[in-house]
């Protein structure tokens, strides 16, 4: 495979990947609740370095207790988390595959608050309420921002004496940082406020800490969201950021000393953009009473959910800016008839999931091109691809240095593999349903798609509980 663009390594200032594909920045509950790791984490990470990819980049591991998303996610928070990272790490290099930390804040995005915010606001850039679910937040002091910019440096810091590869900052996708960065969210009328280049400074000032703390030889990338689109599901809200100034920001990051840039979209998460695919109303219905209780807008969500008369309501919001938005460079490839295994054929069509791939494979490389021109490290770019014609044009064309991938490898943990194989699609493929998406609220992150098992929901559950396999306790 050395005259194939996928597989050919990929070389950063300080890193070097084997492969062009990166495992996305994705998991489930898997971890305990006070912010301990256990093996299913680690079981989890092994699945795709022993798939074949390159490079894993971890879900958001928060850098304060504080801001987790959601509970059950490992941290690092602290030093005493350094040896389960340490394990998490080492496990994967089995496999000659990199493990690359992202650091995250969740702002005042966040699902489910945990008994630490249980009694008090989100902290955020602002204290607007956000205003899909809901949450309830409040605008940071200067203090707050500077005890956090340090706990990222801190967070980086125990993330290379774990022996990691990097670390990525999730600066992308309605979290903390994008809470600064977004004209659409951040209000401040401080430093921290009103022109890009205060909206920025948060971002740039942890990079800065991140560098003083553990050197200049040390992998950090920074995950952006090129275009906002905030007003995507509410209409009267601002849109946020347009793709050029994330241009300027990303070339101001490449300036504090980042090495990579991680193309992405959308101001909060999920977004009609962000994954690309279907919204799963019919796992609304099942999973998001959990939100009732983070949002003050969740009661209205869920009605919009629970009624299947209310639900084209949503769906024409929901499905508003994709349809508007034409974001296909390359065009979508063949997929031959032979792709796809004769029982998945049962399910759906060979044209059918032709379609689905021209709609929802690449949603970002028009603007991970863009930001491309404009800076002179590494761009890798997310957004729905799984088919290696594309994947190899798309590199080749320069319209991206790399991808990452999440749902179609937890689809398909192979998916490389497959790739080597000489594979331009798996059998079954990731059909962009996004029931994993809601599911992950409550049930271990998987995929839950019955038509991808021969429509035997027992086989799905035998393969989302391999995650336990060891078990998490001796």
């Amino acid at each position: 495979m050395t005259n194939d663009i996928i597989f050919q390594p990929l070389q950063f200032r300080n890193l070097t990947v084997k492969n062009r594909i990166f495992r996305s920045n994705i998991s489930g509950r898997f971890d305990n609740y006070d912010g301990s790791g256990n093996q299913a984490r680690i079981n989890w990470e092994e699945k795709f370095a022993r798939g074949g990819v390159g490079a894993i980049i971890s879900s958001f591991v928060p850098v304060k207790i504080r801001g987790r998303i959601v509970p059950n996610y490992a941290t690092i928070d602290k030093d005493e988390r350094i040896p389960f990272w340490r394990k998490v790490g080492e496990k994967v290099h089995e496999y000659d595959c990199k493990f690359i930390m992202q650091l995250s804040h969740s702002g005042r995005q966040q699902d489910i608050g945990g008994v630490e915010n249980l009694y008090q606001k989100a902290l955020s850039s602002t204290s607007s309420t956000e205003s899909f679910h809901g949450l309830l937040c409040q605008s940071m002091t200067i203090a707050e921002i500077k005890e956090t910019i340090q706990a990222f440096a801190l967070g980086a810091r125990r993330a290379r004496e774990a022996g990691l590869d990097g670390v990525e900052l999730h600066s992308a996708n309605g979290y903390l940082i994008t809470q600064f960065l977004s004209s659409g969210i951040n209000d401040r009328q401080d430093e921290y406020g009103g022109s890009l280049e205060n909206r920025a400074r948060f971002l740039l000032d942890i990079i800065r800490a991140i560098r003083q703390e553990v050197g200049n030889d040390f992998h950090l990338q920074a995950k952006i969201s090129a275009v906002d689109y905030n007003n995507a599901v509410i209409p009267w809200e601002k849109p946020g950021n347009t793709l050029a100034e994330s241009i300027q920001v990303c070339q101001w990051v490449e300036e504090a000393g980042a090495d990579a840039i991680h193309v992405s979209k959308g101001s909060l998460f999920p977004h009609p953009l962000n994954p690309p695919g279907l919204f799963p109303i019919e796992e609304a219905r099942r999973w998001y009473d959990i939100m009732l209780s983070s949002g003050v807008n969740a009661f209205r969500n869920y009605l919009l959910f629970k009624i299947p008369a209310l639900n084209p309501i949503f769906l024409f919001l929901w499905n508003r800016i994709p349809n508007k938005v034409r974001y296909q460079i390359l065009g979508g490839l063949e997929v031959k008839e032979e792709s796809l295994s004769s029982s998945f054929r049962k399910y759906i069509s060979t044209e059918e999931m032709g379609k689905l791939l021209e709609a929802y494979q690449g949603v970002n490389l028009p603007d991970a091109r863009e930001i491309k021109k404009a800076v002179n490290i590494p761009v890798i770019c997310t957004g729905g691809f799984q088919q290696a014609s594309y994947i190899r044009k798309a590199i080749s064309e320069g319209l991206c240095d790399g991808v990452t991938i999440a749902r179609p490898l937890v689809a398909n943990n192979n998916l490389v593999k497959l790739f080597a194989e000489g594979k331009d699609l798996a059998e079954k493929p990731c059909t962009y349903c996004n029931k994993c998406l809601l599911n992950v609220l409550e049930n271990p992150l998987g995929c839950y798609d019955e038509r991808r098992y021969d429509g035997d929901y027992e086989k799905v559950v035998a393969e989302v509980m391999t995650v336990f396999e060891p078990q998490p306790f001796d």
